[in-house]
């Protein structure tokens, strides 16, 4: 069943990226609501999991990769459409594929996405639940804000031409924090895999790789 729901997740996000291309402009005031289903359901799958007792190493990678899925698809569709600037889809994109590599390789070997993490700042960061919500909640209030800004012009000229630099604004600065707490969450990630594989340790020296 949660995988049913993760699965549903996948197939309502590419209805919401047909709407932001093709549905006329007061239909997509419907993708904002649309994104919050699809985030809601992000939740009630892994709730689900636990309920059921079927929390699984594929349900979890599943799970994990519909995650990626879902935000470097938003994050491209929204620089594609001129929304954001693309360095911005870039950013998460390369971070994202970084540290779920290495994420992988932590659950391939027993660990948990979360529970890889030693240090106290990369627990805080990476593993804790307020920063999880946090994040979670940055992005999602980024990607409904931006989604809502999309239609404003043709449904509403009067607001827009009134209030356009403002909101403009807020929209980049949601994004500017968005990327910061991104790169934040993830350099932990980056250091803590390279100082337990020995590539900032005090071994990995030049004579040493003789």
């Amino acid at each position: 069943m949660a995988n049913l729901i993760t699965l549903l997740r996948f197939g309502l996000l590419f209805v919401l990226v047909a709407m932001a291309y093709q549905a006329p402009p007061a239909w997509q005031l419907i993708n904002m609501p649309l994104l919050f289903v699809i985030i809601a359901l992000d939740g009630l799958d892994g709730y689900v999991a636990r309920k059921r007792h079927e929390t699984t190493t594929f349900g979890s990678i599943f799970d994990i990769a519909v995650d990626r899925i879902v935000e470097y698809v938003l994050w491209i569709v929204l620089a594609d459409l001129d929304l954001i600037p693309i360095w911005v889809a870039l950013v998460f994109i390369v971070r994202g594929t970084i540290v779920d590599s290495i994420r992988y390789g932590a659950i391939s070997d027993g660990e948990t996405a979360f529970g890889m993490m030693r240090s106290p700042i990369g627990r805080f960061l990476v593993a804790g639940r307020f920063m999880r919500g946090f994040y979670g909640t940055v992005k999602a209030v980024t990607f409904g804000w931006v989604l809502l800004m999309q239609p404003l012009p043709a449904v509403d000229p009067g607001l827009w031409a009134a209030w356009h630099d403002t909101f403009n604004l807020a929209t980049g600065l949601l994004v500017g924090i968005s990327v910061t707490i991104c790169l934040a969450r993830g350099l932990p990630v980056i250091i803590e895999f390279a100082m337990g594989s020995g590539l900032l340790g005090p071994h990995s020296t030049a004579g040493d790789r003789r």
